[in-house]
């Protein structure tokens, strides 16, 4: 009898693991997400820019849909107009003659489906990385490899910076946001850590120079986004919104940042 009672025991486990379970999920109207990054790389000309519009999707949809046939344009302080046209049905809005200028002011403008956003920002200067440090027992297991890209921070300035690490491996980028209010006019880093580094993986690290208000845009949502923040399902403290805003519609907020950065990059080669 005890044999019995095991061997129905097993198999209901068994047959559970295999159920299908439905979650369902509340569902809004699309927002539209604008991606307005404007780079301003290092020894280039920094006149080819792009900026990408989709709208939000459900959560287990496989693709993002692109936001089709919007006009865009960048206007600076001196009224010089740098049009953005899209390339097919990308939703990627290209401009090849756009004049970057350090602590310049710019205004962003989106007409989508009748409704007018716009944002403001300013493009902000960047410190080079002077090196690289590479350490091999790093990490809780004492067996990571940890990169610490070192810059030195400008004296008697106010300065934000957001660091990009992208490995060639298939791990999602690393990023990090750090302000000088502690280390103005000192030598200090960008760190990154990855355990399934390698020597002869390379990563490309970016450091962006970027305004205060996009450093706490980014501090919040990416403590959000962090292992303590909740997993996938976890009701957020708040919605994190950006710079741009919805002129026609304000209730129809969308999604995403207008930044312009001076940007340094470095592709390290891990030893």
């Amino acid at each position: 009898m005890k044999k019995l009672i095991y061997i129905c025991i097993l198999f209901s486990l068994f047959y559970n693991c295999e159920d299908v379970i439905d979650v369902d999920l509340n569902e809004s109207e699309p927002k539209l997400v604008i991606e307005a990054s404007i780079n301003w790389f290092k020894n280039t000309l920094g006149n080819e820019q792009s900026i990408k519009l989709s709208l939000s999707a459900p959560f287990f949809n496989e693709t993002i849909p692109p936001a089709n046939g919007a006009t865009i344009h960048i206007i600076d302080t001196n009224s010089n107009q740098f049009n953005f046209i899209e390339e097919g049905s990308s939703g990627i809005y290209r401009n090849s003659n756009f004049i970057p200028v350090i602590d310049e002011t710019y205004t962003l403008t989106i007409n989508y489906q009748g409704e007018t956003y716009t944002a403001t920002e300013t493009l902000k200067s960047v410190s080079s990385i002077d090196y690289v440090e590479q350490i091999n027992d790093g990490g809780f297991s004492g067996e990571d490899i940890e990169l610490k890209a070192f810059y030195t921070d400008p004296e008697n300035e106010e300065n934000y910076y957001f660091f990009e690490f992208i490995s060639n491996i298939p791990v999602i980028p690393s990023l990090e946001v750090y302000e000088d209010r502690f280390t103005n006019g000192n030598q200090i880093f960008g760190f990154y850590t990855e355990e399934d580094l390698e020597a002869g993986d390379e990563v490309t690290i970016r450091n962006y120079g970027v305004t205060k208000r996009f450093y706490d845009f980014m501090f919040i949502l990416l403590q959000q986004g962090s292992d303590d923040g909740g997993g996938p399902f976890e009701t957020q403290p708040a919605t994190v919104r950006g710079n741009c805003i919805n002129e026609t519609n304000p209730d129809n907020f969308p999604f995403g940042y207008f930044r312009l950065s001076e940007v340094d990059e470095l592709i390290y080669t891990v030893e």
